[in-house]
């Protein structure tokens, strides 16, 4: 079981992206679907605080998928984000993972995710799995 910030930090990321998102258009996960064999939950501490979340979620023994990446408030612009993405990105690779996959939204409460996965080589590609196209929705790619 996480423990209650991590419960906390996931639920708020998951109302957060449910907010910003039009109807039927967010996918963030809540603690049940992260607690699956098939999802690794990382975090991010100072200590005893929780600086930041994200998970690596298996999709089949050569794609991973990257999911509910969020960084308490109190810790924005202070690289957490991509302290988490490069854990991700290695946990990928040691598992011979051949890419990784990811959906987020757009607008400006996406624009910090954006800019981080593009800064990190992730480039757009299709929708993936069960996801649908919509006009709102990105899906990245990072080939490994």
């Amino acid at each position: 079981m996480a423990d209650d910030d991590i419960r906390s930090l996931i639920t708020l990321h998951q109302q957060r992206m449910y907010d910003a998102s039009p109807p039927g258009t967010s996918f963030a996960l809540d603690l049940s679907g992260l607690e699956g064999a098939a999802a690794t939950v990382l975090e991010a501490r100072d200590a005893d605080t929780l600086l930041g979340v994200g998970a690596l979620f298996e999709l089949s023994p050569s794609e991973g998928e990257i999911k509910s990446m969020r960084t308490a408030d109190s810790a924005l612009r202070r690289g957490v984000g991509q302290v988490l993405l490069d854990h991700i990105v290695t946990i990928a690779r040691e598992r011979g993972y051949r890419r990784l996959l990811l959906e987020t939204g757009t607008g400006e409460t996406f624009e910090p995710a954006n800019r981080l996965y593009l800064r990190n080589g992730f480039t757009r590609c299709a929708p993936f799995g069960d996801y649908a196209e919509t006009q709102f929705n990105i899906f990245y790619e990072l080939a490994l």
